[in-house]
């Protein structure tokens, strides 16, 4: 028995990352999942994003656990693209209890030739992104009348906001990680659990790649984001699915319009 037998979880930024080790983490505790992706590169970031072949690569390592998964290849900032990702996935799976709006960018390091093209991607994606997912399945959440969970993927600088400056990445960065907090606790509402996840740095290839490399060996601001107070330099992906399965599970089922931080002592150091 798992703690998530009959469960259907949507989850964007599913291809690779923090998705798909929420994607595989919750299939272990029984949930079949709507693995959703852009699958693409945005101009304004310089690291190799995702892929299709990423994205199914999390289908085989979820069918790998004999459960059931839905693939689609959609922009979080598309809202018509996003529903008819979901909508697939509900008809084929039944239902919806869990939303992971998890989707997101670091364009930080890319050489900023349009500062407001980088503010418009990095809030496009993190910020209206999870508004996005949110809206697209809150509904049918609401029509089942059985309450659910969401969880929407925050960050530590969306608390602390360390290390800001001025540009459209950094900034950008901080500002939709802050308003993430602010969908939160305007959704908590409908008998559904909404709570925030805030790590530090996960070892994902959004961080862990040339460009976000050399950026933070050139910025000493930067390297003052990463540094936790815990003997760790980045936490695992799984850290972050673990939290997040309390959250969703029966466990945390009192928790909602929460902060939860995986920070490694980040926040308090």
């Amino acid at each position: 028995m798992g703690k998530l037998d009959g469960k259907v979880a949507f989850i964007t930024g599913a291809a690779r990352g923090q998705g798909r080790s929420h994607a595989i983490r919750l299939a272990e505790e029984g949930a079949d999942i709507i693995a959703v992706d852009l699958a693409a590169q945005i101009d304004t970031v310089a690291y190799p994003m995702a892929t299709p072949g990423d994205l199914e690569e999390t289908q085989k390592l979820v069918e790998a656990l004999d459960r059931r998964i839905v693939t689609a290849v959609a922009d979080v900032r598309d809202p018509a693209a996003l529903q008819a990702a979901f909508d697939a996935g509900v008809a084929e799976l039944g239902r919806i209890d869990i939303v992971l709006a998890n989707a997101g960018i670091a364009p930080q390091g890319a050489p900023e030739k349009d500062t407001f093209a980088t503010w418009a991607d990095v809030v496009g994606v993190n910020l209206t992104g999870v508004f996005n997912a949110v809206h697209v399945a809150a509904p049918k959440l609401i029509e089942q009348g059985q309450g659910g969970a969401i969880v929407l993927t925050s960050s530590t600088q969306g608390i602390s906001g360390r290390g800001g400056d001025g540009s459209g990445a950094v900034t950008g960065y901080a500002a939709s990680k802050h308003g993430v907090v602010g969908l939160m606790h305007s959704f908590a509402h409908y008998n559904i659990r909404v709570n925030t996840v805030h790590p530090t740095g996960v070892a994902t290839p959004m961080v862990q790649n040339e460009v976000i490399g050399r950026w933070i060996e050139e910025n000493p601001g930067a390297l003052d984001q990463t540094r936790n107070l815990l003997d760790v330099g980045l936490v695992e992906p799984r850290d972050i699915s673990n939290a997040i399965l309390y959250l969703v599970s029966d466990d945390g089922r009192y928790v909602t319009g929460s902060t939860l931080p995986v920070d490694a002592g980040f926040l308090v150091r």
